[in-house]
């Protein structure tokens, strides 16, 4: 392995990069968080970073020193003259926050990617983004990866043939069931949701068939699995054989676990892109380390990775 290659981890994404490093052969680098008694935090890299191409793994969920926190080794490795510096951001928070959706209102995922460019990343490597156009806000490569890749086998191990239904939880996820529907050749169904406000619903309707069917419901974000439970109880009532989700990134939230348990869902599958102690029996977790592991292995080899990862292009 070339030795100027170097993987780092932040706290709060590290039983992942371990994971990551071993996937790919090698072991993760040393970084110190030091905490003063106020609460600030310093990092500081324990091994030379002078010319390395450096991949540097942190999800950024709240709280947001996690963001800072990558940040902070963003600008340590700048000044440690590393060659290339990745971002590899699993969960890129503040993602949902990526138009105005009503007056003097900021769009958080445009700050939070003039602040990693500001910082010195070079390319950014992250998972299923909350709106695809979020690639659009930075001015340096973006490797958008998609969970379908796990998902996808999973689903086929299940062995529920023509007899599943892909669903989505709302309009805004209607590409996604769609590209899965086509992909398996089954058929597809929405719910049409609207709030009242954030976390609330105050009516949903289903379109589509799902009587006699398995359905699979696809989102990208799990917060309080209010949606999935009211979306999977409505599939139900209108005649389901079973409901299970599928969501990359589990937020877990509020009274997520406890809406989960008591849902109709037969199970939630979610990734290791924000690692939690789950408190759900229903929570099942698949792992992004090999794939991130690989996107690493072809950055590096300069090997496209858009016909392994992007559903859309495999139909």
């Amino acid at each position: 392995m070339d030795p100027k290659v170097a993987l780092f981890s932040g706290q709060v994404t590290l039983p992942l990069a371990q994971k990551i490093a071993e996937s790919y052969g090698t072991k993760l680098g040393s970084v110190e968080l030091m905490r003063f008694s106020d609460g600030e935090f310093q990092v500081s890299f324990e091994q030379t970073l002078r010319g390395s191409e450096l991949f540097l793994i942190q999800s950024t969920m709240a709280p947001t020193e996690n963001l800072f926190e990558l940040l902070l080794m963003v600008d340590a490795a700048k000044r440690a003259s590393a060659h290339h510096i990745n971002a590899v951001i699993p969960y890129f928070g503040f993602a949902r926050q990526d138009r105005k959706d009503k007056p003097r209102v900021a769009i958080g995922a445009k700050m939070v990617a003039n602040l990693l460019m500001a910082a010195g990343v070079d390319r950014v490597i992250t998972v299923d983004l909350h709106a695809d156009q979020i690639q659009g806000f930075f001015d340096i490569p973006v490797d958008h990866l998609f969970a379908s890749s796990i998902f996808i086998p999973y689903l086929q191990s299940l062995n529920l043939g023509k007899n599943i239904v892909m669903a989505s939880p709302d309009t805004g996820g209607t590409k996604r069931a769609n590209a899965y529907a086509k992909y398996l050749d089954c058929d597809m169904a929405i719910c049409y949701k609207q709030r009242s406000k954030p976390n609330q619903i105050s009516n949903m309707v289903l379109i589509g068939d799902v009587k006699g069917r398995d359905v699979v419901l696809l989102d990208d974000i799990v917060d309080t699995a209010g949606t999935l439970c009211k979306s999977a109880e409505l599939m139900m009532n209108a005649g389901a054989k079973s409901v299970r989700a599928m969501c990359t990134h589990g937020v877990f939230s509020g009274k997520a676990y406890e809406n989960i348990d008591n849902s109709v869902l037969t199970e939630l599958i979610v990734t290791d892109t924000i690692i939690k102690d789950h408190k759900s029996p229903k929570v099942k977790v698949l792992s992004v380390a090999e794939l991130l592991a690989d996107v690493i292995s072809r950055n590096l080899t300069c090997e496209s990775i858009s016909t392994h990862f992007n559903l859309n292009t495999l139909i």
